[in-house]
């Protein structure tokens, strides 16, 4: 029995350690503007275990700084998309995109256009 409870503590107490509290990585997000950001970041942020979102506007770039035994990048992306926005994994809802301004509309190519000349002479990205 004690053989069967140390193997057990053994494995738990591995499984513990291999998530980390401060994992990094990368996903792609869809949006156009600094509102779009704004919004990006904060679902992502309001995300338990989330430390650091930082969404770059001409890449579509979301760097994320996270707690694995809190969260993971599936949960993350699916909070993304419930406030309208795409990521590669998950893709948001038709009524969630629509709540998103008329200027973030990321899917319509004339919006997309409209903001094409602003990302690159924005230095605020």
């Amino acid at each position: 029995m004690k053989k069967i409870t140390l193997i057990v503590t053994l494995l738990v107490t591995t499984i513990t350690f291999a998530q980390n509290k401060n994992a990094k990585a990368s996903i792609e997000v869809d949006g156009v503007c600094g509102m779009c950001k704004e919004r990006i970041e904060k679902a992502a942020i309001r995300t338990k275990g989330v430390k650091s979102a930082v969404w770059n506007v001409d890449t579509h770039e979301l760097k994320l700084i996270y707690d694995e035994r809190k969260t993971d990048l599936k949960t993350i992306s699916q909070k993304i998309a419930s406030v309208g926005h795409d990521t590669k994994e998950i893709k948001a809802t038709d009524e969630a995109y629509d709540s998103v301004h008329p200027c973030c509309r990321y899917r319509d190519k004339e919006v997309v256009k409209d903001h094409d000349g602003e990302k690159k002479s924005d230095g605020k990205n």
